[in-house]
């Protein structure tokens, strides 16, 4: 029965080019037609209830069965397999949403709601989840600013660590940075994009986050780099912070906010910002309505995430008195940056599972390739919202920003 729920799927899903799948038994079932430009691919099920997992919960029983090993890939990767399901299933033909029963829109919305609540104990414990992973793990396969975001890939850039410092120079130019400022950098990571900020502009930065491995790295580098008086780290969570700062920076770290939480953090940056300061905001956004977390990123990657809307942000925003003054949507960047991470570590993978074990890395890829593929095929974004408290805190016209980053690249190229 299970394998006939998991066929009846699979002729929905698979219309481009072939997929066989072999049961355990031995027996082989083929979905789809050979199509030009697309692959012919295979999964081998090493138990007989693999299909029945696949059934229940696609996303989680699949990412189980693949990091355990009750599955192989013929014919390619994981990557090549999660992309051909969904290439063949673009975000414009179908929303996950209408794939989903009505008893299982509630039950996932619940939860959704539940991990999003993101109280002070459980946000510390969710960040840690994720960002307090052995360093060595990111230096696999992160640019040496240590970068867990999605690259700007502008014009005539070609690899990952041009494209990185061209985000923070794209970053830098939107807040107009002048060397006696004060930046709030609101979820730091390891330090990269403060130091980076004080280094192009003078500005002090100081950066916050609840991971204590992220802020001891982070304290480390500004001292090997002689500006810590400058550039200092705290851990410490951002509804906590007192004073006011002339710019206020937030890169990757409101995915983990809540939307329950959202009003009470614009609230917050609000009460940060000085009269005539600017915030930007960098955040992984849906281009459709309000969404869920899936299940397999929920229990093993990011454990109370939540990638938001644009309108159930804006809809937080309006309230506190914070004008929108400039949205980019970032449409592919995030692919191509994920896809650079999934090769590194693919490159590296006896030394991820040294590490940790196969089952990790197993586990690794096949979250690096569902994301990677969501932002080529799925509704997942970048959003670049810029926002101030005075409407006139910035010039009128986007020139200052082009400019602005051409200053920065020239100033990498002068001799040190």
């Amino acid at each position: 029965m299970s394998m006939l729920l998991l066929g009846a799927a699979l002729k929905r899903l698979v219309t481009h080019g072939t997929l066989t799948v072999t049961e355990a038994s031995g027996r082989a079932h083929r979905y789809g037609m050979a199509t030009a430009g697309w692959p012919d691919l295979g999964l081998h099920f090493h138990d007989k209830g693999v299909p029945g997992a696949l059934a229940r919960n696609p996303s989680l029983g699949m990412g189980e069965a693949f990091m355990n090993g009750r599955l192989t890939i013929e014919g390619g990767d994981i990557m090549d397999f999660v992309g051909f399901i969904r290439r063949n299933n673009p975000w414009d033909k179908a929303g996950d949403l209408d794939n989903l029963g009505m008893i299982e829109k509630i039950r996932v919305a619940i939860m959704n709601r539940i991990d999003q609540v993101n109280q002070r104990a459980s946000s510390r414990r969710n960040v840690a989840h994720h960002y307090d992973l052995d360093d060595r793990l990111y230096d696999l396969f992160l640019d040496p600013n240590r970068q867990y975001s999605c690259a700007y890939w502008a014009d005539g850039v070609s690899s990952l660590e041009e494209a990185q410092l061209a985000k923070m120079d794209h970053i830098a130019a939107k807040l107009t940075l002048a060397p006696d400022m004060q930046v709030l950098d609101i979820g730091c990571g390891w330090g990269g994009l403060a130091l980076h900020l004080h280094r192009i502009s003078g500005a002090a930065v100081h950066g916050i986050s609840l991971s204590t491995e992220q802020i001891a790295y982070a304290k480390a580098w500004a001292a090997r780099e002689g500006v810590a008086d400058k550039v200092t780290f705290e851990l410490i969570d951002y509804r906590d912070v007192p004073g006011r700062f002339d710019r206020i920076v937030s890169v990757g770290m409101f995915e983990h906010v809540g939307v329950p939480n959202f009003p009470s953090f614009f609230s917050k940056c609000h009460n940060l910002l000085e009269d005539q300061g600017v915030m930007l905001l960098h955040t992984i956004g849906r281009s459709g309505p309000p969404g869920i977390t899936d299940d397999f990123t929920r229990k093993y990657i990011f454990p109370g995430g939540y990638i938001p809307a644009l309108s159930e942000t804006m809809r937080a925003v309006e309230p506190c008195k914070l004008m929108l003054t400039d949205c980019e949507v970032l449409r592919r960047h995030y692919a191509p940056t994920l896809r650079e991470w999934y090769a590194r570590c693919v490159a590296h993978e006896a030394r991820l599972t040294e590490l940790y074990d196969a089952r990790f890395t197993r586990m690794w890829l096949f979250y690096l390739a569902g994301a990677a593929t969501a932002f080529e095929y799925g509704d997942l974004v970048n959003f670049q919202l810029q926002l101030v408290r005075n409407r006139d805190a910035l010039p009128l016209t986007r020139n200052y920003i082009g400019i602005a980053e051409d200053r920065y690249a020239a100033l990498r190229q002068l001799p040190a």
